[in-house]
């Protein structure tokens, strides 16, 4: 069956987050475990929830310590946030051919509303499915198949892009096939040991593989 549904993950994949989640994790850690944690340390983390990464270190202290992250992240939200080659002409482009696009992340929604404003990607997506939608978050196909849901789109005309496992394999979970961005912050040979149905080495290939050139 054709594709004709893109979900896309936001951290990573559309939007170049990297620097900030990076500087959010160490200024946290940093007040919690000083000296403890450095850039490559917390490379981990990213993917996962905060409340599963948080609450693996101390499961008293897990709240205020999300509380600090988002303060910083939202903060330094504007100055540290980039964005990736191709992405807007892409899925402007898929967009205006009629392509169904949704937004599929394990962040919060306010969060993920400052990205794609600051970005201009909000004009091209009507269904944006955050953390705060499900009880269940990336590799658990809850979120994918909610998206699809609000889309009206079966997974077997459905793609997931994303540059974390947690993409790759809810997309496996959900159904859909899977690309994986060879810009992930984790690096290529990381993502592409889950798997993916395609690798793409910049956005625009997503083109190719859908039809849409």
């Amino acid at each position: 069956m054709k594709i004709n549904t893109i979900l896309f993950d936001l951290d990573g994949t559309l939007v170049d987050t990297n620097e900030l989640i990076i500087q959010s994790f160490l200024y946290t850690l940093n007040n919690y475990y000083p000296d403890k944690y450095k850039r490559e340390d917390v490379l981990p983390f990213m993917g996962p929830t905060l409340h599963e990464t948080f609450g693996g270190m101390d499961a008293e202290r897990v709240e205020e310590m999300i509380t600090m992250y988002r303060k910083f992240n939202h903060e330094n939200h504007d100055v540290l946030v980039k964005e990736f080659d191709t992405v807007f002409e892409t899925v402007k482009t898929l967009h205006e051919k009629g392509y169904k696009l949704g937004i599929v992340t394990t962040k919060i929604r306010s969060t993920v509303t400052m990205g794609l404003a600051l970005t201009k990607l909000d004009q091209f997506f009507d269904v944006v499915v955050t953390i705060d939608d499900v009880k269940n978050a990336k590799p658990d196909p809850e979120p994918l198949l909610l998206a699809l849901e609000q889309l009206g789109s079966s997974p077997d005309e459905a793609i997931m892009v994303g540059d974390n496992s947690h993409d790759i394999e809810g997309g496996k979970n959900a159904g859909t096939k899977t690309a994986a961005v060879a810009w992930s912050a984790k690096g290529r040979d990381f993502i592409e040991s889950f798997h993916p149905d395609y690798m793409l080495e910049k956005m625009s290939d997503l083109l190719k593989v859908v039809g849409a050139e």
